[in-house]
């Protein structure tokens, strides 16, 4: 099943995207993953490349902590053995070589994680997080309204959002507008979530019927939701629908319908006014392109199309 991208004009805010063929889940059941969360004796700061571009104190502590919706596979997910693995622990795991600390991995719901980045709970969010202007400027997306500090982003990778729905039961969904009249779950202050909310106030301008949405804390709560018949339709972003499909079931559970739509970069949130790390993290990631790792990672998990060429500072709109 592939499916390409199309670019939204029902009022949504522009976004660019690539994104990872399907063989996103297939690569991943071919592919044997370790914890990409624990440091090692390359990592110590001492003969690490860029040690001195981070502040002080987390030199000194050799751990930046990661705060993470860690249950968005195949971007970050715990295995079987409980460990944390996927595309952002692997692209952590080999920024951590070049800053010389280890990324450690903490699990918090993804409506919380700007929260917590504000609170110093965490000292960077890794999860997923679309770079959008709202987010940068700390705006509610809904209400319109300044509700935080904001943050900045470094972009590492983009990814474009898909629906999908049980499997032979598509009711004729082929593009958001098939969706008034239907109800959609969601995983809560997502990017989904606010393609979900455009398109409700779309359908009701139009006249063309309701679409609830029901939103949750995670995205698997959203397809257990729809599993059950308590809504027609889950959105995510690509690779995560990508691996639903593939995996959920044996394969047997979901389809993708439509087209993709246009979304945007994949940033790490660092809190604002935090320039010396969010710089530090900037060059990182510039190292690892620049020296091929992020590209064996990139491949490794078949997510070649959403592959960014510069690691740019809130580069999303």
């Amino acid at each position: 099943m592939t499916a390409s991208t199309t670019s939204r004009t029902t009022g949504l805010r522009s976004r660019t995207a690539a994104v990872g063929a399907i063989a996103v889940a297939g690569a991943l059941l071919l592919t044997g993953c370790g914890d990409q969360t624990k440091g090692s004796d390359s990592t110590k700061a001492g003969s690490a490349p860029l040690a001195d571009k981070l502040p002080s104190e987390i030199r000194s502590k050799g751990v930046i902590r990661v705060g993470s919706d860690i249950a968005y596979a195949p971007v970050e997910y715990k295995d079987d053995a409980g460990k944390v693995v996927g595309i952002d622990p692997d692209i952590a795991a080999a920024m951590g070589k070049q800053l010389g600390v280890e990324f450690k991995f903490e699990n918090g719901t993804f409506d919380t994680l700007i929260g917590g980045l504000a609170a110093k709970r965490y000292d960077v969010a890794m999860s997923a997080m679309t770079d959008t202007k709202d987010r940068q400027e700390g705006i509610d997306s809904e209400t319109g309204k300044k509700v935080g500090a904001g943050v900045d982003f470094v972009d590492y990778f983009t990814a474009g959002v898909s629906l999908y729905t049980n499997k032979g039961d598509d009711q004729g969904i082929k593009t958001w507008d098939d969706l008034c009249g239907k109800t959609i779950a969601v995983q809560r202050n997502t990017f989904s979530h606010d393609l979900a909310k455009d398109q409700a106030k779309k359908c009701k301008d139009d006249g063309k019927g309701t679409l609830k949405i029901q939103d949750f804390a995670t995205n698997p709560e959203a397809e257990t939701r729809m599993r059950a018949k308590g809504a027609d339709v889950v959105s995510a972003d690509y690779p995560v629908a990508a691996y639903s499909v593939k995996t959920s079931g044996g394969g047997k559970y979901f389809e993708i319908v439509g087209d993709q739509v246009e979304a945007g970069p994949y940033g790490i949130a660092v809190a604002k006014g935090n320039t010396e790390l969010r710089d530090a993290l900037q060059a990182a990631v510039q190292a690892i392109i620049d020296n091929g790792e992020y590209e064996k990672i990139i491949k490794k998990w078949g997510v070649e199309d959403g592959a960014v060429t510069e690691a740019k500072v809130n580069g999303g709109s």
